[in-house]
């Protein structure tokens, strides 16, 4: 059941402090509270007042988590029920639907966490099974009502909930992955995208078993593959590697540290009646790997870095730098001249600014000329909120070695 708003639990912050909240970002962070009126629990509607009283949000209370609170509304006259989750996940629904997301693909997010007014809730859709994270304190307090609400605005019968992310732990949540509604095939199930096909495995897959913040980077790929000689770094389950066969590239080499990756690589590349003889793959550390190529003189005409988050936070962008220049660096040895690099950070510690000096830091380094053709980010179906500028994580950008 979801918990009732108890109108007489409020946080009080400290004097300036409402700062943050006056410019509509949806965190207060537990340095800001001064003290908390009633008893609260785990997820509860609390109001967040200033240290004078006046109102300034309503959102779910986290005790355990450094984010103490995230706002559901800034209205006043708005009350956080079952038809204000109705209001939210509709005009989500909506968003994408007007913006025809769902025009070459049957898999989309369809609710993407703050930037659609819903923190801690992120749902996806692979073609007739929603899956689920709930993220936050909040998101988890009303879960059922959300998940019925799912059902009910888009007609589908399942989800599968993958509520596995370490940012849980945080709110003081244990892990919980499953079946939440309906009855779930056993994965992996089958995709389509801008005309290929992706085996998505929901129950153990990276995230909730797909990375559908790439889908246009994919297609970009699959443009500027053709005849190219390709490096697919982190490919995780291939969705580089077969836009990059699909577009024409001479040959592929698909590294990553997952041996079950790699093979659903390969599946996903015969699943495409796609050139098994111009597809290899490498298994190992990705550092390593790239070390190896490099002593062996190996060089590519275009090579994709897409590694995992190295810092979710700002607090560990100086380590994360490091290891972003050294992939890069790698990457620029091994491009010949002409050659194209696309290159990401999905690390929300690390922003587009710094993330463009690391990666000219690399060239400096790497004794090139290097210069952006383009400048790549998630798709329309992961908004960013005017306010919440963490919502754009994913950074990329097409280089070229001159």
């Amino acid at each position: 059941m979801p918990v009732e708003i108890n109108q007489m639990s409020a946080l009080i912050l400290k004097p300036g402090r409402e700062k943050s909240l006056l410019r509509r970002h949806p965190w207060i962070f537990s340095g800001a509270v001064q003290h908390v009126d009633g008893n609260p629990v785990l997820g509860t509607t609390v109001e967040l007042r200033s240290a004078k009283g006046d109102f300034l949000a309503r959102a779910a209370f986290s005790p355990h988590s450094q984010i103490r609170a995230r706002v559901w509304t800034f209205n006043p006259d708005e009350v956080v029920d079952a038809d204000f989750f109705r209001r939210r996940i509709s005009g989500a629904i909506s968003l994408r639907s007007m913006l025809n997301v769902a025009v070459n693909t049957d898999a989309l997010r369809m609710v993407h966490a703050e930037s659609d007014g819903l923190p801690g809730l992120v749902v996806d859709r692979y073609a007739n099974v929603l899956v689920a994270q709930f993220l936050s304190a909040g998101a988890e307090a009303w879960r059922e009502t959300i998940a019925d609400l799912l059902l009910a605005e888009t007609g589908l019968a399942s989800i599968y909930e993958r509520s596995d992310a370490d940012v849980r732990q945080l709110e003081g949540l244990s892990s919980r992955c499953g079946p939440l509604r309906g009855s779930i095939s056993p994965s992996p199930l089958t995709i389509t995208e801008d005309g290929l096909e992706f085996l998505v495995d929901l129950e153990r897959g990276h995230k909730t078993g797909f990375y559908l913040d790439q889908r246009l980077n994919r297609h970009r790929v699959r443009e500027l593959a053709a005849g190219r000689e390709v490096l697919d770094c982190f490919c995780y389950t291939g969705g580089f590697t077969v836009n990059a066969l699909a577009g024409g590239a001479q040959a592929v080499l698909s590294v990553d540290s997952s041996a079950e990756a790699l093979s659903l690589c390969r599946e996903n590349v015969a699943l495409n009646r796609l050139p098994a003889d111009r597809h290899t793959t490498s298994e190992g550390d990705v550092f390593q790997l790239l070390r190896r190529l490099r002593d062996e003189g190996r060089v590519f005409d275009l090579i994709v870095l897409d590694p995992p988050k190295f810092a979710p936070t700002a607090a560990q962008a100086e380590k994360a730098a490091r290891g972003y220049k050294d992939i890069n660096l790698l990457a620029f040895k091994l491009l010949r001249p002409g050659g194209l690099l696309v290159t990401f950070s999905c690390s929300g510690g690390v922003d587009a600014a710094l993330f463009q000096k690391i990666v000219a830091g690399a060239a400096l380094d790497a004794g090139v000329e290097a210069r952006i053709v383009g400048y790549l980010a998630q798709g329309s179906d992961h908004p960013v909120g005017v306010y919440f500028p963490e919502g754009h994580y994913l950074k990329g950008m097409i280089v070229q070695k001159t």
